[in-house]
């Protein structure tokens, strides 16, 4: 799956176009290398984004089209910072 989309349908960031951004601008990273928006995200990747101050650092659980508000959170693990 995309980049950007898995940030999205996970609801670390709330917006595909935030996180396409977030991106292109070289704040997220997966498992160290900088990510582009349409960089591939497979399970046990490690996400880490910057905003500002603010870093965080997720491993990708699972990876789904589609899925639930409630459900969202169980797709990664917040392996340190805080959440976006």
């Amino acid at each position: 799956m995309r980049l950007d989309k898995y940030l999205k349908v996970s609801r670390i960031i709330k917006r595909r176009t935030v996180a396409k951004e977030a991106s292109e601008g070289g704040r997220v990273s997966i498992n160290g290398k900088p990510a582009k928006p349409a960089s591939e995200v497979k399970a046990g990747d490690v996400l880490e984004i910057r905003f500002g101050e603010k870093t965080a650092k997720f491993r990708v659980l699972q990876v789904a089209e589609t899925v639930r508000k409630n459900d969202a959170a169980l797709m990664y693990e917040l392996l340190e910072g805080e959440e976006m």
